[in-house]
């Protein structure tokens, strides 16, 4: 990925970047990849082995909205 950041200074002279759209919506899609990518791998180091049906994650998750 190419970004071209351009930098602007605030009234305190504080740096801040400024990306197109276009860089700042790949940029972020690459974090969640990544995020999603060690997510996945930490999901499989701590894997025991145990499964449920699909029908009661379902309820499980339906639940905890309700709960939320």
């Amino acid at each position: 990925m190419t970004l071209h950041p351009q930098y602007i200074k605030d009234s305190a002279g504080k740096r801040m970047v400024i990306l197109s759209e276009t860089e700042y919506n790949a940029l972020v899609e690459s974090i969640q990849d990544a995020e999603d990518l060690n997510l996945f791998k930490n999901a499989l180091t701590d894997d025991d082995g145990v499964r449920i049906p699909l029908e009661d994650a379902f309820t499980q998750i339906e639940v905890q909205r309700k709960v939320s």
